[in-house]
């Protein structure tokens, strides 16, 4: 999870002098650390103390695992690391169901035809509203939603690289996002992205299909998503000759999609022209538009899974769980969960 190898755990250590060779007896169980040695571990391996001793269980397997690819640029390392945090919070995630006795069933969205061309993945889109019954209105919060309907979806503390993953764990199916992607870097690319990974859970592409060209078609699923074909018609229009900044600033803070996946929109439904795309992808270029959190107008939703936080709570409400238990659930400190439990009845 910290990405190291056991030469650059040692190496890491210090002062504790502890050898590649005694690390390694460590992880097979052969030998134990000291008590003062589990603290210099646990500090630079950022997890506490009570992780090494929580009990081994069935190990989670991750299945299907796809990044959104082409946008998460990772290095193999980065890529593990990314996997293990998915899987240990994963664990937590079961195990608390389990003890909650959680039987809900996912009302999961599957598309039965096969993806070949952007006509489908609008066909999909609208099929996803249809079942879902969204009708033709923004989505409040595309996270919120997604959990809603049964999907795990989690954070992950990593490289900014990084945007999102799908998987599934015992057919059920995983959303992993960035937790470092929050407001400030502009909340519409997590929403993006949570439906590009949903895109990658749902559709079906042919076998012979390139990656990127499957990319492009889950793009285009999720911007239809966002923005819906008849609504982008209406307010975008045909017949016109410019398009001012201040307008899809408005239409990016009620729909909560970007100003640069508006034009793609358009373009994509023949609203707009290849050159007069070109020209609006140079000019937004120019501004500096394309870098992370500088495009203008802010979409105000959380887009934060809350649902393991929530079931922290209601465990602590029926008393299944003991503050202590609660805090490693939550992954928090026993002292920082203590400090948000303000109890009302």
């Amino acid at each position: 999870m910290a990405g190291l190898s056991l030469q650059a755990l040692s190496n890491k250590l210090g002062e504790s002098a502890v050898s590649k060779q005694a690390l390694n007896k460590y992880e097979q169980g052969k030998m134990q650390p000291g008590s003062e040695l589990l603290i210099a571990l646990s500090k630079t391996l950022n997890v506490s103390v009570d992780y090494f001793y929580s009990e081994l269980k069935d190990e989670i397997k991750l299945s299907n695992v796809e990044y959104r690819k082409f946008i998460s640029k990772i290095s193999k390392n980065e890529q593990i690391a990314i996997e293990e945090k998915t899987k240990v919070m994963l664990e937590r995630y079961l195990e608390l169901e389990n003890l909650l006795n959680m039987k809900e069933l996912p009302d999961y969205f599957e598309f039965k035809r096969v993806i070949e061309s952007p006509k489908d993945s609008e066909m999909a889109a609208d099929a996803l509203r249809k079942q879902w019954n969204l009708g033709y209105d923004p989505i409040p919060d595309v996270v919120e939603m997604l959990e809603d309907k049964g999907y795990k979806v989690i954070e992950v503390d990593a490289p900014v690289s990084f945007d999102g993953l799908k998987a599934t764990v015992n057919g059920q199916a995983i959303i992993a996002l960035n937790k470092n992607k929050g407001q400030d870097y502009d909340i519409v690319r997590k929403r993006f992205t949570a439906l590009h990974e949903l895109a990658h859970h749902a559709l079906k592409f042919p076998n012979d299909m390139k990656e990127k060209e499957q990319e492009k078609l889950c793009h285009a699923f999720a911007s239809a998503v966002l923005y819906p074909e008849e609504m982008a018609r209406k307010e975008l229009h045909k017949d016109r000759f410019h398009f001012y900044e201040r307008e899809l600033i408005l239409i990016k803070e009620r729909w909560g999609i970007s100003i640069s996946a508006i034009f793609s929109r358009a373009k994509q439904l023949g609203i707009i022209n290849d050159y007069v795309y070109r020209k609006f992808n140079i000019g937004f270029k120019k501004r500096g538009y394309h870098q992370p959190g500088k495009e203008p107008g802010r979409f105000m939703s959380k887009e934060i899974p809350t649902r393991m936080e929530r079931l922290v709570f209601l465990g602590l409400a029926k008393e299944v769980l003991t503050i202590n238990e609660a805090a490693y659930f939550a992954g928090i400190s026993s002292w920082k969960l203590r400090e948000q439990m303000n109890q009302l009845v």
